[in-house]
């Protein structure tokens, strides 16, 4: 990718933003292990609404337009609100590694948005690509057995699916409000929505209050709220307002990679065999979607 320096900081910013993403699913096991999921959720978004307090200049001169209102209401209903409820839970049910992997089918799921909504084209490579995908992810969740990093994968893989669905209507409305709003304000609003949505959930029967700060666990949150909500959402949301929205979410096919070397190292997770069969069956549907067919040479 031959770029000049300037126009490859998007794809920069893109790629720490995986690596930041790939390693919340490492951080949230460790979170959970102590703490209520819902209770780290809210934490994770407390910190990043006070780190943006600290970017007071950010809130300077934004006029809201009220045709953007519906697509900043549904942008934060999507991610954080459902997004973040989704997945807390498959991170209960399924291990980090597996959950990573599911994350390859929101670029897939952009595209089908993005044909829907946005009116981008469609073609048939695009969706049998989806299918093989969907078969892949399907057998990675059927061939899991339960074990203690994953109890209930299939339902925990489900749930995780069902976040990038959400993942996926988030990014279609970012796309369309980075045309107007900066990057850095999207992601602070994006925190600040967070916060109070997961605030009355604290309050819930089902919601198991922290009675002790544990370090580790402790640190794991400091660190989902300030590096990855602010660090991992500003670059990517930076990514999206320079380049393509379908090329942008390409790069979440990097996560799996670098959630799979992380869970291993720090949580000492493994796949069977079978499991990376059915992984490989995932990358080659995405693959598919990504490499456009060559034209034939025409007739001169």
């Amino acid at each position: 990718m031959n770029q000049p320096p300037s126009r490859m900081v998007p794809y920069i910013c893109l790629v720490l933003a995986m690596v930041l993403w790939a390693s919340t699913f490492v951080a949230l096991k460790l979170a959970f292990r102590v703490y209520d999921p819902m209770v780290v959720i809210f934490g994770r978004m407390l910190v990043a609404s006070l780190c943006a307090l600290c970017f007071p200049f950010v809130f300077r001169n934004i006029t809201f337009r009220s045709k953007d209102l519906k697509y900043i209401v549904i942008m934060v209903i999507c991610e954080p609100c459902l997004y973040f409820v989704f997945e807390a839970k498959a991170l209960v049910h399924t291990s980090a590694s597996q959950a990573g992997m599911i994350t390859t089918m929101m670029p897939l799921l952009v595209a089908i948005a993005a044909w829907g909504i946005l009116k981008e084209r469609l073609t048939i490579k695009t969706l049998f690509g989806f299918l093989i995908a969907v078969i892949g992810a399907l057998w990675l969740s059927i061939a899991s057995e339960s074990s203690q990093h994953a109890p209930n994968p299939a339902w925990g893989n489900f749930l995780e699916f069902m976040a990038m669905v959400c993942g996926s209507g988030y990014a279609i409305c970012l796309k369309k409000l980075t045309n107007y709003y900066s990057a850095l304000f999207l992601t602070f609003l994006h925190a600040f929505a967070g916060a109070i949505f997961f605030f009355p959930i604290l309050f819930l029967p089902s919601t198991v209050l922290p009675v002790e700060i544990v370090p580790l666990p402790f640190l794991a949150i400091l660190y989902l709220g300030g590096a990855v909500t602010l660090g991992a959402y500003g670059c990517y949301n930076y990514g999206v307002s320079q380049i393509p929205a379908s090329q942008a979410t390409a790069f979440i096919n990097l996560i799996p990679v670098f959630t799979l070397i992380m869970s291993v190292l720090i949580l000492k997770e493994k796949f069977t065999g079978v499991q990376y069969l059915a992984s490989g069956l995932v990358f080659v549907g995405v693959i598919l979607t990504q490499t456009p067919f060559r034209k034939a040479p025409t007739a001169k």
